[in-house]
């Protein structure tokens, strides 16, 4: 759920924005590779906007570039994934580089994470 208008404009954004790297991984867990889980780009948990998230198994998947790797992106990664893990979700990061260079790897790793934090492979 949206917190207003400017935050549903800025997901909006973020959308038809997408990194390469996003749009890579998009096509992935969009195709359905993981099935049974559906999984929703660019949504609102508070007052953030994840990467990916699949709501039923509470797993954000965030991708991430250089600016991360900074002191400030660092501790912006602290704050929002200590936040969104008090929400009951797990969050699982990311490279860009990764996701462009393999990303078949990225959602057998995402596939993982569903199951261990769900106990289950899918429906």
């Amino acid at each position: 759920m949206y917190r207003d208008a400017e935050q549903r404009e800025f997901a909006r954004k973020l959308r038809r924005e997408m990194t390469d790297a996003e749009r890579k991984l998009w096509r992935s867990l969009r195709c359905e590779q993981l099935r049974g889980w559906k999984f929703r780009r660019q949504a609102a948990i508070g007052a953030y906007i994840v990467d990916f998230v699949c709501f039923d198994a509470k797993l954000v998947v965030e991708l991430d570039g250089g600016q991360h790797n900074t002191a400030e992106g660092k501790h912006h990664d602290l704050r929002r994934t200590a936040w969104l893990e008090s929400q009951g979700f797990r969050v699982v990061r990311f490279w860009n580089h990764d996701a462009l260079e393999d990303a078949d790897a990225l959602v057998e790793a995402i596939a993982f994470a569903l199951k261990c934090h769900t106990g289950v492979a899918g429906t």
